[in-house]
């Protein structure tokens, strides 16, 4: 088990993994519960430095830090496992967080305000409006019908050419505001046409790889409505 352990530390933050050596503030591990929730799931290591340094949980409170991370800041509440190693002799804390079945998951900032945060890399972000509005729309279970106009056509035909689009780059091309610009890219993303991408310094479009030209599943000359 302390091989394993060693090898994951070795392996450095990641998607599904976040250091933390101390506790100081409830609200920031908040902020890795939600994230991890709202996106795959991972572990928080506490007592391990953003280095991978081994210094140790240091103090029983640190417990009852996570709990109340979990409980008062995290909404709705965050459920975890905890599994407790021995390390170089000293005692690591794992927090293990499922990916939720109640998305979105907010946590609450020094600010009092309920943000939403999901994992990319190895970095809790603020989710976007639009993947937000994905997450609301999927909750109320409706269905989704597309009138096949001139901008989601300068959409896909864009995107069977390109890898890649950014939201403000669409906007541009369709000459269209940035509400009627959002509802086009929710409602791809709804139908699963178009998937969202995060990274570290931008937030992009694409289409999902089966729907790549020549797949089959919708095409680029179809008139009319799509819906599902």
């Amino acid at each position: 088990m302390s091989y394993q352990l060693k090898k994951r530390i070795a392996g450095g933050e990641n998607q599904v993994l976040d250091f933390k050596f101390e506790i100081s503030d409830s609200r920031k591990i908040a902020r890795s519960l939600v994230a991890f929730s709202n996106t795959d799931g991972g572990s928080l290591l506490l007592g391990v430095k953003d280095n991978g340094a081994i210094a140790g949980v240091r103090s029983a409170e640190e417990y009852y830090m996570v709990e109340a991370a979990a409980q008062m800041y995290c909404r709705p509440e965050i459920r975890y496992r905890l599994k407790e190693y021995v390390l170089e002799g000293k005692n690591i804390l794992e927090v293990i967080v499922p990916r939720g079945d109640d998305i979105p998951y907010y946590a609450l900032s020094k600010e009092d305000q309920w943000m939403v945060y999901i994992r990319v890399g190895d970095r809790n972000m603020l989710a976007n409006n639009i993947l937000l509005r994905v997450w609301q729309r999927i909750k109320t279970n409706k269905g989704v019908l597309i009138r096949y106009t001139d901008k989601e056509k300068v959409l896909l035909e864009f995107l069977e050419q390109n890898e890649k689009i950014t939201f403000s780059r669409f906007r541009k091309m369709a000459s269209i505001s940035k509400h009627v610009a959002e509802i086009v890219l929710i409602n791809f993303l709804l139908l699963e046409i178009i998937e969202i991408v995060f990274d570290e310094n931008q937030t992009f479009y694409r289409l999902k790889p089966e729907n790549r030209k020549g797949t089959g599943k919708y095409y680029t000359g179809v008139t009319g409505n799509m819906a599902c």
